[in-house]
């Protein structure tokens, strides 16, 4: 591995396994990321990451790979896109406010899972090509920068919405990354091509990409109806809508996206019918349905309490159906106090609505 023309080989075939194995694209970076670990400490001490205190709790090592695994020279990074097909449009199912909006990428199998095992696959394949290398797999699984790490590999450039874009992908993607010893040539980190335009900032429910390229996530939905545990502020429940897992509103409306492309993974496919499930029936299921039918899905890892929170939240914006106020009812005494206020709460907007 010293010579350079065996690295360009090697990393010639990585981008082909790569294919193979499902990714639309792999690069590799350096692990310099100065810049971003300045920007990363500037949005931690404005408090803007809410709860979630795993931002602040390894310190330089997220910014630093090499200090977080010692030897690290390169970052391996691919992207797998997520969109499936048959979906329901995404448009019609924010505007049909009976049902639930689930993100797109929550609508199949937790993708997590998945790109760790063809990422590993991956790291099988160098080791047969080279022998042994120091390695490690990450998607979401460690203090990880992979949206820096994905644009210095030249998969995209991050968006004002603070998501990787790439010119003929949009952002409909997953990454994940391999850590390595290996001295590969690294790519040409991707430019910006945001330019003038500001739909993602615009069309924010909640206003949470706070200006270009900086987002308050207590203030975001896709944070509030999963990281946040606690209840979720009043002034937040109607912008909600009918989102009960996440938000896709600043992608659906980037430009970009019109080059996106379908997933062809067959794990990515809706289960269970929730591109376009009734919030009443989601609202009765009991916490062993919630587990079977979350099974496998990233969805499963808020829990039920949490899940009927956020619903609560969209049946409060509901019309005042016979099927909506009798599934409010049936929880305004629910045992626990969260579901309990949210499902009150729901029950007062529609009091208020009809006075």
């Amino acid at each position: 591995m010293d010579a350079t023309a065996d690295a360009q080989n090697l990393l010639t075939q990585l981008r082909r396994w790569a294919t193979e194995l499902g990714f639309q694209q792999l690069g590799v970076s350096g692990v310099d990321l100065a810049d971003d670990e300045a920007r990363l400490g500037e949005w931690l001490e404005s408090g803007w990451h809410g709860d979630m205190r795993y931002m602040e709790r390894h310190g330089t090592r997220r910014s630093r790979p090499a200090e977080l695994i010692p030897g690290t020279l390169r970052v391996i990074s691919a992207r797998m896109d997520y969109w499936p097909e048959e979906a329901r449009d995404a448009e019609e199912a924010l505007s049909d406010s009976e049902s639930a909006y689930v993100s797109r990428y929550a609508l199949g199998r937790d993708y997590h899972k998945l790109l760790r095992q063809r990422l590993q696959q991956l790291a099988d394949r160098v080791t047969e090509a080279v022998g042994p290398f120091g390695f490690r797999v990450f998607v979401d699984s460690a203090p990880v920068l992979e949206k820096p790490l994905a644009r210095n590999a030249g998969l995209g450039w991050i968006g004002k919405h603070t998501n990787v874009i790439n010119s003929r992908a949009g952002s409909w993607f997953f990454l994940g990354e391999i850590y390595t010893d290996l001295p590969l040539p690294v790519d040409v980190p991707a430019t910006d091509h945001c330019g003038t335009c500001q739909a993602c900032i615009d069309v924010c429910p909640t206003r949470a990409i706070v200006a270009p390229y900086q987002l308050d996530a207590r203030r975001c939905i896709s944070y509030l109806t999963i990281e946040h545990a606690g209840s979720i502020p009043e002034e937040f429940r109607r912008p909600m809508g009918n989102r009960v897992y996440g938000c896709d509103d600043c992608q659906l409306v980037c430009p970009w996206n019109k080059f996106a492309h379908i997933t062809a993974e067959p794990d990515f496919r809706v289960r269970h019918g929730l591109d376009g499930a009734s919030l009443s029936q989601l609202f009765g299921w009991t916490e062993a349905q919630f587990l079977e039918r979350t099974a496998g899905s990233a969805i499963r890892r808020i829990g039920h309490e949490r899940w009927l929170r956020n619903i609560a939240v969209a049946l409060g914006n509901a019309p005042s159906t016979n099927e909506v106020l009798a599934a409010i009812e049936s929880r305004v005494d629910d045992p626990s106090p969260l579901v309990r206020e949210h499902a009150r709460w729901a029950r007062a907007q529609h009091r208020v609505a009809h006075a």
